[in-house]
C-alpha cells in the first residue's frame, strides 16, 4: 500500500490550495484519513482527519477554513485549505488507516509529504 500526496506549493497570504493524497495497492478497506503538517522546529500535528463514514475533526487552528473530503471509490482524501495564513506554512503529510488483503488487519500508513508555503 502506498499514499502519494499532490497540491503544495507556495502561495500568498490570504490564497487557497488544494492538497490529495491517493492510496493504492492491494486494498481490503479505507478507515481514517488525513492530513498532518509539521513546520520548522516544530512537532508534526493533526490538521484534520474524516472516517470512512464521512465524521471529521479539525484542528482549532483551521478550523472554517479547512475543509476535509474524500471519495471512497477512488481511496483519495482531500484538504482544501482557504485564507492561509503563514502560521500554515509546514510540510503536509498525509496519513490513512489501511486494511491490506495481506495483512487483514488495520495498519497505519504515511505519504511522502508535500510543502506548503504561505508568503505574507
Amino acid at each position: 500500500v502506498q499514499l502519494q500526496a499532490f497540491g503544495g506549493g507556495l502561495v500568498q497570504a490570504g490564497g487557497s490550495l488544494r492538497l490529495s493524497c491517493a492510496a493504492s495497492g492491494s486494498i481490503f478497506s479505507v478507515d481514517y484519513m488525513g492530513w498532518y503538517r509539521q513546520a520548522p522546529g516544530k512537532q508534526r500535528e493533526l490538521v484534520a482527519l474524516i472516517r470512512s463514514g464521512g465524521s471529521t475533526n479539525y484542528a482549532d487552528s483551521v478550523k472554517g477554513r479547512f475543509n476535509i473530503s474524500r471519495d471512497n471509490a477512488k481511496n483519495t482524501v482531500y484538504l482544501q485549505m482557504n485564507s492561509l495564513k503563514p502560521d500554515d506554512t509546514a510540510v503536509y503529510y498525509c496519513n490513512a488507516v489501511v486494511t491490506p488483503h495481506e495483512l487483514g488487519y488495520p495498519y497505519t500508513y504515511w505519504g511522502q509529504g508535500t510543502e506548503v508555503t504561505v508568503s505574507s
